[in-house]
């Protein structure tokens, strides 16, 4: 017993250490699931010492650990974080989700599993689940976090009912406190899980009836929640394709500018849904449809500028205060990328005769665009590619635009489309 006891003390000094991995984690995902549209409550905790120990004194009896690393290895859950979905059927979207934001240390566990049959006869199936292990990825960390990305995290996702009907199970038949439960107990937890399952049935006729709601013509979207749902049936009848890893997007910042622009309502939305395809590069429904927008009336990329800032004030990363120290020369470079960026754009939907907006899906110029033009010089091509990458994060990307990066990309594209200019004026 002494090397657990050794493990224990270990686990103390470094709780805090599990408690900020799981808040982190908690905070990228709830930020995640808001901006899908997703509704859901997050929560996250280090285990408790207590319940830790009696884990480990049973566990230690059939795994023989050999020294306090082992200890380690072995419980997966010290760090963990709950989703609590109000609509089971968004499991699916939160797997696409999770998959995107974390690095995962091992394959999903779904439950129920027959690899563990219960202890006693159910009429019910039990814990409907998804488990993942995962860590942070070290990129999307301040320098002070890092160390952080070194944690491994359970998240687990399931709906409201099933993680409240789970703790009373689990508290009750694998930790009991008062002795082995009696066969009436087990019958009254197997009645619970029965309704749990029905109120989930219930939860995903409540979710159908929102959608017809949302979808009623003549009414403007309420929140981005609403106009997540509408987007996510719409789309689903449109895009044959599976969608991507990261499929819905920027939810909320689509709803924003809808909203500044007196277009959020189902009729005005409809022709940019009905423009919606599943490119190779799976761009997410809510950059498709913010491309168009911001392709009809090139002033509307500064009123997106600022629903974008607005969104980042209150969810957006750490780097907000640095960023306002250097907003002037900040707001300066990315008004010289953008005007130069849309004369590009101009120049190369004249040159390839691509209709406007209106007309068509949304134009963004790439490297493949050059190639039909007969710009054979792998440079600029990759240059176009790159200052593409660029345009993208400056529009859909979370983090704060670099100065030097934006006035170094818009030199370079002024310097392309000068000489597209004098190619097009030799010919």
């Amino acid at each position: 017993m002494g090397m657990i006891e050794d493990f224990l003390a270990r686990y103390r000094r470094e709780y805090d250490f599990f408690d900020q991995a799981a808040r982190l984690v908690a905070q990228t995902l709830d930020a995640g699931l808001q901006a899908a549209g997703i509704r859901s409550i997050v929560t996250s905790r280090a285990k408790s010492v207590l319940r830790l120990e009696s884990k480990v004194t049973k566990r230690a009896v059939d795994k023989a650990y050999a020294t306090v690393e082992d200890v380690f290895n072995d419980i997966v859950d010290l760090a963990g974080t709950r989703v609590a979905l109000y609509f089971p059927g968004e499991r699916k979207q939160v797997d696409a989700l999770v998959k995107n934001l974390f690095v995962l240390t091992a394959p999903p566990k779904e439950f129920p599993s027959e690899a563990s049959p219960p202890t006693y006869t159910k009429r019910f199936s039990g814990y409907w689940a998804t488990h993942y292990r995962v860590q942070l990825r070290e990129a999307s960390l301040s320098e002070p976090q890092k160390r952080y990305a070194e944690a491994r995290v359970e998240i687990q996702v399931a709906s409201v009912l099933m993680h409240a009907w789970s703790e009373v199970e689990h508290d009750l038949v694998y930790k009991p406190l008062q002795g082995a439960l009696s066969e009436e107990e087990y019958a009254i937890l197997d009645e619970l899980n029965g309704l749990v399952m029905a109120g989930e049935i219930a939860l995903e006729r409540l979710q159908r009836a929102g959608d017809i709601r949302v979808a009623a013509t003549g009414r403007p979207f309420s929140n981005h929640y609403d106009l997540a749902a509408y987007l996510l049936n719409r789309a689903a009848a449109i895009i044959k394709d599976p969608l991507g890893d990261n499929a819905i997007g920027r939810v909320d910042l689509l709803f924003d500018l809808l909203r500044r622009l007196n277009k959020a309502t189902p009729e005005q939305l409809s022709p940019y849904v009905a423009a919606l395809h599943a490119d190779i590069e799976r761009r997410p429904i809510a950059e498709q449809i913010v491309d168009r927008l911001l392709a009809e009336d090139e002033s509307r990329y500064a009123v997106y500028d600022e629903v974008r800032q607005a969104r980042l004030a209150v969810t957006g990363p750490v780097q907000l205060e640095d960023a306002a120290a250097e907003a002037p020369e900040r707001h300066e470079a990315i008004g010289f990328f953008l005007s130069e960026w849309m004369q590009f754009e101009r120049l190369m939907r004249e040159a390839t005769h691509t209709p406007g907006p209106a007309d068509g899906r949304s134009f963004i110029p790439s490297a493949r665009t050059l190639e039909k033009l007969g710009v054979v010089d792998p440079s600029t091509r990759a240059d176009v590619e790159r200052i593409r990458r660029v345009r993208n994060n400056l529009v859909h990307g979370v983090e704060v635009p670099n100065p030097a990066d934006l006035r170094d990309a818009g030199e370079r594209l002024h310097a392309i489309t000068a000489a597209l200019m004098a190619q097009k004026f030799e010919n």
